[in-house]
């Protein structure tokens, strides 16, 4: 309790100004306040792909060390749909507090950029770059039960020219980078496939594994699962070298006897625009540090096929290669013929 002076007038009125003068301190340093402080309350780890997709796999994995290393829980939230561009869209709208994130990919940050052609936000001016997560290569699989004439890329080739439309490949939806890379693929061996997208990974999957489909461009991480069960065969990567993960299982050009070929995408942490810059460099200092311990860095190279990050890797960086990978992916989705509006 503050105990007011009785009879001075002049001393009751400096003590006014007094008060009324750290009250007003306090309010305009709140914000750098809380910056401060940050994070004081759970942070939301947005995705915009099924649970099991690549990108869900690797958040997990992620959240619970990233949550040690903030004090405050990570949680892992898929708002799917339209490509990714459904949880994009949230993100784009929260606030930059610190407390919404998006696991963002090649393919709802530069493909998504051409494909749709009336986003609701900009992926560039809408979002702010906070860290690369690692490249992510496809791979070309069959299902080891259903497809036991495809033992290799040549008697893919082969049963694909002899009659065109014949051989299908699924996709985890128009325009997405598993698709893109199989219109790649196709444009490159001069192949006349059929093209069958799904909504996501857990369609994708089930319908090479049931027999509906023949092949599947999956990506690395995703795919390693069923991979190391024998569930499916790998026939090749799609990267320019071979994969510590997958030895022995030829690049696309060694397999298929093509040019090398590359439809790797990235992983990423975004954030809505305007994030304050102490948050930006706590959180890419600290997602830095966890993916480049050995334990990770294992995980990722064996386990999910993924290539770390180049060191540094800057916010800076991530915006240069967010621009590059525009411009690159625009050129495919062309060439591909595939547009949502």
């Amino acid at each position: 309790m503050v105990k007011l002076p009785a009879n001075n007038p002049g001393e009751f009125q400096t003590m006014s100004f007094r008060l009324l003068a750290a009250l007003m301190a306090g309010l305009i340093a709140s914000p750098a306040l809380a910056q401060h402080e940050w994070p004081n309350r759970p942070i939301t780890l947005m995705g915009g792909f099924p649970n099991g997709a690549g990108t869900d796999i690797y958040a997990r994995r992620l959240a619970e060390p990233l949550s040690r290393a903030l004090g405050q829980p990570v949680v892992v939230d898929n708002r799917t749909g339209a490509g990714g561009n459904i949880g994009s869209d949230f993100v784009a709208k929260a606030r930059p507090d610190g407390y919404t994130f998006y696991f963002g990919t090649a393919g709802t940050h530069a493909i998504n950029a051409t494909l749709y052609k009336n986003l609701p936000f900009d992926v560039q001016r809408d979002f702010t770059p906070v860290v690369l997560l690692g490249d992510v290569p496809n791979v070309m699989i069959v299902s080891t039960d259903k497809r036991p004439q495809f033992q290799n890329c040549a008697q893919v080739l082969a049963a694909a020219r002899a009659r065109p439309q014949a051989v299908s490949f699924g996709s985890t939806g128009n325009g997405a980078s598993t698709h893109l890379a199989g219109v790649q693929f196709a444009i490159t061996v001069n192949l006349d496939l059929l093209h069958v997208p799904y909504r996501g990974q857990p369609g994708a999957m089930a319908s090479l594994l049931a027999g509906d489909t023949d092949l599947f461009f999956n990506q690395s991480g995703a795919a390693m699962g069923r991979i190391r069960q024998g569930q499916v065969r790998p026939l090749a990567v799609m990267s320019p070298a071979r994969l510590a993960a997958l030895p022995d299982v030829p690049t696309v050009a060694e397999a298929c006897g093509t040019p090398p070929m590359d439809t790797s995408t990235w992983y990423a942490i975004l954030a809505p625009a305007n994030l304050p810059e102490p948050i930006l460099r706590r959180m890419n200092a600290e997602v830095n540090r966890i993916i480049t311990t050995p334990e990770f860095r294992t995980w990722l190279v064996q386990d999910q096929a993924i290539t770390p990050p180049a060191a540094p890797n800057s916010p800076e960086q991530f915006r240069e290669t967010l621009a590059r990978d525009i411009a690159r992916w625009a050129e495919v989705v062309r060439r591909s013929g595939a547009t949502v509006d």
